[in-house]
């Protein structure tokens, strides 16, 4: 019985109370309290699609994401009353965890959406390697800032990483020790 409510757990993280306490009490509860982290499905695609659309110039197109869920990868939403408004994807193999993506519709950004995500990937990889590893564009300070609040360190420079309007774009790989 333990196992089935471990998978459960696994499948949505959300706080029914927070909920409750919302509507009867509207004021003891942050948007942040409310928001709701659950896997990712086929059915999500589309809203996740328009997020990756409206954040990068050069966005993963459906077949990544399609590969992401093959693979097996970590792959969830935060969504609020029913509207996703992030996603993150994590893949895990012989003691390290890499997160894939973290993005927020840019409408919601600055709310603690990012940090919510980011804080549920290190918490789901605790356990199950022993360090998580991102790359990030030097020009998303916002993400690096987060990061670097978080705990990451930057561990070296990937030359030519990402695509850009002319030509390619170094990332700044960082990790953070999960003990």
């Amino acid at each position: 019985m333990r196992g089935l409510m471990d998978k459960i757990k696994n499948l949505v993280i959300y706080d029914a109370d927070k909920e409750f306490y919302a509507k009867v009490f509207p004021d003891s509860v942050t948007k942040k309290d409310l928001l709701r982290l659950r896997i990712m499905t086929h059915a999500d695609l589309p809203s996740v699609l328009e997020i990756e659309r409206k954040n990068y110039h050069f966005p993963w197109e459906e077949d990544i994401f399609t590969d992401c869920f093959k693979a097996g990868y970590s792959c969830w939403v935060c969504e609020l009353d029913g509207k996703v408004l992030g996603y993150s994807l994590l893949s895990m193999a012989v003691g390290e965890a890499h997160i894939l993506n973290i993005s927020v519709d840019p409408t919601e950004q600055k709310q603690g959406i990012g940090r919510k995500m980011l804080e549920h990937l290190i918490e789901f990889a605790r356990g199950r390697a022993e360090t998580i590893f991102l790359e990030v564009r030097p020009t998303n300070t916002a993400a690096i800032a987060l990061y670097e609040d978080i705990g990451f360190n930057e561990i070296g420079i990937r030359k030519g990483y990402y695509p850009a309007e002319n030509g390619r774009e170094d990332a700044i790989m960082l990790a953070l020790e999960l003990f």
